[in-house]
């Protein structure tokens, strides 16, 4: 039981190229953008913690020539439609120009920053991300095609400005206060690791993920999330709060996650507000989760690993309530089955996904029981893939 689409093989998005502009497949250049998990760590990149995420075998892939003319020419191999513009523009959201918005959300972050295209150009895309899954199918986008774009100009644009550029986008363009953990994993990911970077300096270090005979699985609850409609700008200026009180009660930090579990307890009672202080509790314990994840990782502990998955998934649910009903009976589900060490939501939450570090004999036995309890609770099916590591954003012809 895979995705809901059928996979798409990259090799023929040239001849479809040129089914639709003409020309030759020789001047198409095709780039790939993986999609992520966040193996722990969640909603705490924007409050100055460290992550550990790992780009992931499950791309989605932009196929980019340059024009003649100052035109702009978008498509989608599964969306039909056809997205017109040109380099001259002052771009602006548009709800209806979908996933364009996106797109030209780069361009506008790029004319912002200096950045000239000499030409027009046109794009050809199609994804094998879950749209909506919580495994970054937006941050696939805006990398991928940040990176194309600076690659065929010769911009020179290095992968860590990929990330920011991605992540300006989302602050200027689509009014999403995202933090920068998606994008910099698609920009700056290696396959055969995972990357744990502080989100607060951007200092990252790349760790061997070693799984032995375990596999993670991720689990797609199928019910679409848009980040810009859900609840995370509020958890976001909720943390924000808790910061201030505690900075007026004179605790001088200047990210929650510069609070270790123990310092923490001796000033939680500043922050008298109870939603807050659960807010600040999860920001706080779930940064101190990755560093012991990390370290459980060098040693090949892998059942501590899981069991702080499982520790993560709890805290999500009950202090930062980001998991729903979708995410808990994957997750809870997922946590009873043999062969399942943890298992816990990943992404931004309200739907999308969940990840499971299970044994890869015990996988398919896994997904049918845990696909019988979710589809008979919630009355439709998820989807399950075993995922491998993959690289970040590259050129692939």
């Amino acid at each position: 039981m895979g995705l809901t689409e059928k996979e798409y093989n990259p090799k023929d998005l040239p001849s479809e190229f040129v089914k639709m502009y003409g020309g030759n497949e020789a001047d198409v250049a095709v780039y790939a953008s993986p999609a992520r998990i966040n193996i722990i760590g969640e909603h705490i990149d924007y409050n100055g913690g460290k992550v550990f995420p790992a780009a992931i075998d499950r791309y989605l892939y932009v196929a980019i020539r340059k024009r003649g003319d100052s035109k702009i020419i978008y498509n989608d191999v599964r969306f039909p439609g056809t997205f017109e513009f040109d380099i001259n523009d002052d771009f602006a959201f548009d709800k209806k120009n979908d996933y364009a918005n996106y797109l030209n959300g780069i361009l506008s972050q790029l004319k912002a920053k200096g950045y000239t295209l000499d030409s027009g150009f046109e794009i050809l895309m199609v994804s094998n991300v879950p749209a909506g899954g919580g495994i970054s199918s937006s941050s696939a986008l805006e990398c991928g095609f940040a990176y194309a774009v600076s690659e065929t100009f010769k911009l020179g644009i290095d992968r860590i400005e990929i990330a920011k550029l991605g992540q300006m986008s989302e602050h200027n363009f689509m009014n999403v206060n995202c933090g920068i953990m998606d994008q910099f994993i698609i920009a700056t990911g290696k396959k055969n690791t995972a990357e744990m970077l502080d989100c607060a300096t951007l200092d990252y270090e790349y760790a061997p993920l070693e799984l032995g005979d375990y596999r993670f699985v991720v689990m797609n609850t199928n019910k679409v999330r848009k980040l810009s409609d859900s609840k995370y700008n509020e958890r976001r200026s909720q943390c924000e709060q808790a910061l201030k009180i505690l900075n007026e009660k004179g605790v001088a930090v200047s990210a929650l996650c510069e609070l270790t579990p123990a310092k923490w307890e001796e000033v939680r009672h500043f922050v008298s507000d109870e939603i807050l202080q659960k807010r600040a509790k999860h920001c706080v314990f779930e940064n101190q989760r990755v560093l012991d994840a990390v370290s459980a990782l060098k040693e090949g502990n892998l059942e501590k690993l899981g069991s702080l998955l499982n520790a993560s998934h709890a805290s999500l649910k009950t202090d930062y309530e980001v998991t729903g009903i979708e995410l808990d009976t994957l997750a809870e589900t997922a946590q009873k089955q043999e062969g399942c060490l943890g298992a816990r939501m990943t992404g931004a939450g309200f739907g999308g996904c969940g990840i499971a570090l299970v044994h890869k004999d015990c996988v398919d036995s896994f997904i049918e029981k845990v696909q019988k309890e979710y589809t008979d609770k919630i009355g439709y099916a998820a989807g399950f893939f075993v995922c491998e590591t993959g690289d970040g954003v590259s050129r692939i012809k």
